[in-house]
């Protein structure tokens, strides 16, 4: 089989697992939004979840290792497009005729950049200062974005995709370095670079879990935006990889591009509607008064000169 059709189709099984691992951490995240650290690692509905990272992210390793990270990674949007009808089901509600049509155009987009990024299978790898490099500018551009301050969901999820492209990219380097039989399979360039693989990885799975206190929809935009973007940085800049068909291809891989981002933003503009409130109910008459605005009860207190009797006096 073409090295290009193995890695676009482990590609698409990885999709699928990193949308469902999406789901159940939105889904854990609403249900616990102040959870800590330490409470997550007790948790087995986290575990599940980062079982399904493992697996999305173990498909992605083996397709990095067929295809070039222009190809790969662009592919990971399908993420976004596989999650939309797997959270809408697990809310119990249908997928809206906007989340649709978002779809379809991340689909055009997509299909219009993986014509120009169909290279050849990777062969060349970052060395261990350009690794550094790349690893330094990367923590301290997510310390930027992970600093308290307004939509902590976007800026985070943001920063995780950041960290995910750049650990694809690291992992691209670790796997032809490894493969290759030129030199040692645990050489330094191998153990060192799988460190901060695994540093990357791991930052940018808790990342995403405090990205996803705000939703699904957003928060998943901007990972699968920013993961294919930093990993293209990459490859174009320091892997030697190009993209196909000259000048006639860019334009291609740009509308690609805007097609693709402007089904993204239909997708987060997108949120399941609120369930009805019966504004009759005396619950709910009482949830749905602002702090301060209630009537002040009345309280019993004696009537002057007649200690056994009792008046209302408002406090």
């Amino acid at each position: 089989m073409n090295a290009v059709l193995i890695a676009v189709a482990l590609s698409l099984v990885s999709a699928v697992a990193y949308a469902a691992a999406a789901v159940a951490q939105e889904r854990l995240a609403s249900r616990s939004p102040g959870a800590g650290t330490l409470r997550l690692l007790g948790s087995g509905a986290w575990w599940w979840s980062v079982g399904l990272n493992a697996s999305a992210a173990l498909l992605h390793v083996v397709a990095l290792r067929y295809g070039p990270l222009t190809l790969v990674q662009p592919l990971g949007a399908l993420t976004l497009v596989a999650a939309v009808p797997m959270g809408a089901r697990m809310a119990g509600r249908r997928v809206s005729a906007v989340e649709w049509q978002g779809t379809a155009l991340t689909l055009l987009g997509l299909g219009a950049i993986l014509v120009t990024a169909s290279g050849p299978a990777p062969d060349g790898v970052l060395s261990v200062p350009e690794a550094l490099a790349v690893a330094g500018a990367t923590a301290a551009f997510i310390g930027v974005l992970s600093r308290p301050g307004a939509r902590p969901g976007l800026r985070h999820a943001t920063a995780s995709g950041l960290a995910s492209g750049v650990a694809s990219a690291l992992t691209q380097t670790v796997t032809v370095a490894a493969t290759d039989r030129s030199g040692p399979v645990l050489s330094v360039q191998v153990v060192g670079v799988a460190l901060l693989v695994a540093a990357f990885a791991a930052g940018g799975l808790m990342l995403s879990q405090t990205a996803y206190r705000g939703g699904l929809g957003g928060p998943l935009a901007m990972v699968t935006l920013s993961n294919p973007l930093a990993a293209a940085v990459i490859g174009l800049s320091l892997l030697g990889e190009r993209l196909q068909g000259g000048a006639a291809g860019v334009l291609l891989a740009l509308a690609g591009a805007g097609l693709a981002s402007w089904g993204v933003v239909l997708l987060t503009r997108t949120a399941p509607a609120a369930a009805p409130v019966d504004d009759d109910h005396p619950v709910a008459a009482v949830l749905a008064l602002e702090p301060g605005s209630a009537t002040p009860e009345p309280a019993l207190v004696p009537r002057p000169h007649d200690p056994g009797h009792l008046t209302a006096a408002t406090r």
